[in-house]
């Protein structure tokens, strides 16, 4: 080897890095994966709409005539679009006893969703973040109050209102629902509310912040995910409820729910209201739903991801 020759040392890599793609698939193994993902997809389609056929079948039945619901199946509508007409839905927005009962539904839903979402946000930040005695034990009861049926406390309650002199009333209505929701509501917020950097809360108060300003500006905006969830949740149970309003609630100021129970007595006869009732009162959560949509993806998927 002479002085001038240069040498050329392989170039090494690192344990463990050999550039090398994957095994080549076989074409059946492809061919098997491509079919299992259309058939995946074919199944979740067929299952929701199967899920879906009940409320279809009850709007294209709230669109028809009462003597054609009571002759066919609202799927001959499908065959006859002719049959399809809003009369029904005019006569049963002239309707006082509905229309009533759904601005009865407004004022039990909106107080019960508002004064649940204020009062367990406030308790939550203060059994996150607040130090005083007894703060653990209390959270434990919280807890325990989740697993507490409606059903054990519908005859206390009934003796507390009629004592109170608002059985039968909204009120009543109201906060027997904000009673039962609120250690739901307790445990929820505050098990996100813990997951907030303490440093934030610290320099907060470092600027001289007090504590319902640390609440407002700081763990409300960061919460706000959770909260919406927590609006969506009591929203609906408390608008699709049945059996609260049946008891502390009278035919003069009971919700939707109530007025359709009373329209079942008579099926075949009241299918023109019903199904119109129906609809409007499923439409409604339905819209709040979709609304809120994103913070309710956002408060349910938060944690999960540091």
């Amino acid at each position: 080897m002479s002085v001038g020759q240069v040498t050329r040392v392989p170039e090494l890599l690192p344990a463990g890095t050999a550039v090398g793609g994957p095994p080549p698939r076989h074409p059946l193994v492809r061919l098997l994966s491509r079919v299992g993902g259309i058939a995946a997809r074919v199944v979740v389609v067929a299952i929701g709409l199967f899920w879906l056929l009940p409320t279809v079948g009850l709007a294209v039945a709230s669109l028809r005539d009462p003597a054609a619901n009571s002759a066919t199946g609202w799927w001959h509508a499908v065959l006859a679009p002719r049959e399809l007409t809003l009369d029904n839905y005019t006569r049963i927005l002239q309707n006082d006893r509905i229309v009533g009962s759904l601005w009865n539904t407004v004022l039990i839903t909106v107080p019960s969703t508002l004064l649940v979402v204020v009062l367990g946000a406030l308790a939550a930040y203060a059994l996150a973040w607040i130090d005083f005695p007894g703060r653990d034990w209390l959270f434990v009861l919280v807890v325990a109050l989740i697993v507490v049926p409606v059903q054990v406390a519908i005859i206390p309650d009934a003796r507390i209102f009629g004592w109170m002199g608002i059985y039968g009333t909204i009120p009543a209505v109201v906060a027997f629902h904000v009673a039962f929701g609120l250690p739901f509501a307790i445990f929820l917020l505050r098990n996100f509310f813990i997951g907030i950097p303490r440093d934030l809360l610290e320099a907060a108060r470092m600027d001289g912040a007090r504590e319902w300003r640390i609440f407002r500006e700081v763990v409300l905006p960061i919460g706000w995910p959770a909260i919406a969830s927590l609006a969506i949740f009591q929203f609906l149970w408390v608008w699709n409820d049945l059996l609260v309003a049946l008891v502390f609630a009278t035919s003069e100021n009971a919700p939707i729910t109530y007025a359709l129970r009373e329209q079942m007595r008579a099926f075949s006869s009241n299918i023109d209201t019903i199904g119109p009732g129906s609809f409007l009162s499923m439409l409604v959560p339905l819209i709040v739903f979709f609304s809120f949509q994103r913070y309710f993806v956002q408060g349910v998927l938060a944690g999960s991801v540091k």
